[in-house]
């Protein structure tokens, strides 16, 4: 009798280890809050968001990003489903309870095709051990799909539970639907202040304060070199960090205009974390800005594999930059039926259209974007200003809202430029892009890329800015 068991329980390991063999793809489902505190959703996110991390450092798995999964906390639906909207083979789901100063996680691991277990494990540890617990957890599930382990990591480093407490709030406002940068970053600074050694939260800050800078929250030369300092301190304490180096690529892109220090920096990033889909849409950037479109293409695309529900804009984006517009159509379409509330999708598809030639269609679009963004205001203003005088009225308008914006905060000249050539003047865009280069405005880096500015490729005033940013001229 005794041997029998042993038999069947023999036979049932076997067929685990076979249904596991069949995962090469993987979404780690948000972990469930056991505490009995609302209050500690923080936590339980952070934690999915770092076992994540450390899940996609293995070559040979591919792992869906943090932002795409989170889209299933609290929807209790067939993980078969999740599975297939993902594009994935195997599920990780489980839940997290915090009480005093321990943690208990419990894990399962479900292939998808079949809706079976094939392993489920808890973990009690106290909370100044968190760090190994998730890195114990991440190699445990490694080794039931039998991905490969990635190259030399970085050394185990003890983090304090209080500065890594302040670390998932900074990753929690981080990803906040407004993007909270300024309560991220003071997060960040927290973690660091009571932690010097804290590499993540040096790479937080420095995100924080280069993000603020793209959303043109504040003039590049207020944040930038304080993003840099943060970026360079994470890669002196850790030149294995995945995040590090990309925070340093951004910086070099946006800020120094370096083109080879930004390449050489976002495919380090991507070495040490193959599945780092914030580091392929980056990569894209870099490449786009050297003018390899068929290459930033194809890194949006690896973007929207590990990501497809976050920046569902970023692909049709790309294929705009690379005058593909009937291709970011179809992109923008397809994308728009999963997401059919998503006001970027039909941003994208008013500007594919305004590059077609298709004013009617541009327009329309561009009106269910404020309605799906909540703007009425603006809504009612554009309807009224197409109904007197077309798009060349509706563009006219943007350039008057910014004049007044502009009056009372900082704007950017580069918005001022993008309008401006909406409308086809080529003086003001010439003279905004100018006050663009002086000011290292992040979004510059996109100048020839940017069909809306093609009209000005024959200006020498246009060739001497591309001349003096050191970037391959496209013409």
């Amino acid at each position: 009798m005794l041997a029998a068991t042993m038999i069947a329980q023999r036979i049932q390991q076997a067929r685990s280890s076979k249904r596991a063999r069949l995962i090469r793809s993987l979404a780690v489902l948000p972990l469930e809050n056991m505490s009995g505190d609302p209050a500690q959703e923080y936590f339980a996110d952070g934690m999915t968001d770092e076992v994540i991390t450390m899940l996609a450092k293995n070559p040979t798995l591919r792992v869906i990003s943090r932002t795409s999964v989170m889209q299933y906390k609290k929807v209790h639906r067939p993980l078969r489903e999740i599975a297939q909207e993902l594009g994935v083979d195997g599920i990780l789901e489980g839940s997290v309870g915090r009480t005093g100063n321990r943690v208990h996680v419990t894990a399962q691991l479900i292939q998808a095709a079949s809706d079976t277990h094939v392993w489920a494990e808890s973990f009690d540890r106290d909370l100044s051990d968190v760090g190994s617990l998730q890195n114990e957890l991440a190699q445990t599930i490694a080794k039931q799909v039998g991905a490969t382990t990635s190259g030399p990591g970085s050394p185990a480093r003890h983090i304090s539970p209080e500065a890594h407490d302040a670390y998932l709030l900074g990753r929690y406002y981080w990803f906040a639907d407004a993007g909270e940068y300024e309560k991220s970053r003071g997060y960040f600074q927290k973690a660091i202040d009571l932690q010097a050694e804290y590499v993540a939260a040096w790479s937080g800050l420095a995100d924080s304060y280069a993000a603020s800078a793209m959303d043109g929250q504040f003039r590049p030369e207020a944040v930038m070199p304080k993003a840099e300092a943060a970026a360079k301190m994470a890669l002196e304490m850790d030149d294995l960090n995945a995040e590090a180096h990309k925070s340093m690529a951004f910086i070099q892109l946006f800020y120094r205009w370096d083109w080879k220090a930004a390449e050489r920096e976002s495919a380090r990033a991507l070495e040490l974390n193959p599945n780092f889909a914030d580091g392929h849409h980056l990569r894209s950037y870099v490449l786009c800005s050297l003018n390899r479109m068929d290459e930033a293409v194809q890194e949006e695309k690896k973007t929207m594999e590990l990501d497809p529900f976050a920046k569902p804009w970023v692909l049709s984006f790309a294929l705009i930059r690379a005058r593909q517009f009937d291709a970011a159509l179809n992109e923008a379409r397809l994308r728009s039926v999963a997401q059919p509330n998503n006001a970027s999708l039909h941003h994208l598809l008013s500007y594919a259209y305004f590059f077609k030639g298709m004013e009617k269609e541009s327009e329309e679009e561009s009106e269910r974007e404020l309605q799906l963004a909540g703007e009425k205001d603006q809504l009612a203003e554009q309807v009224q200003a197409y109904r007197r005088g077309g798009l060349p009225a509706v563009q006219a308008r943007k350039v008057d809202r910014l004049r007044r914006t502009a009056a009372k905060q900082y704007v950017s000249p580069s918005d001022f430029a993008d309008a401006y050539a909406e409308l086809g003047r080529k003086e003001e865009t010439i003279r905004y892009l100018e006050e663009s280069y002086r000011e290292r405005s992040p979004h510059l880096v996109f100048l020839q890329s940017d069909p809306n500015f093609d009209f000005l490729h024959s200006d020498p005033r246009y060739r001497a800015i591309v001349k003096k940013m050191g970037l391959p001229p496209a013409y």
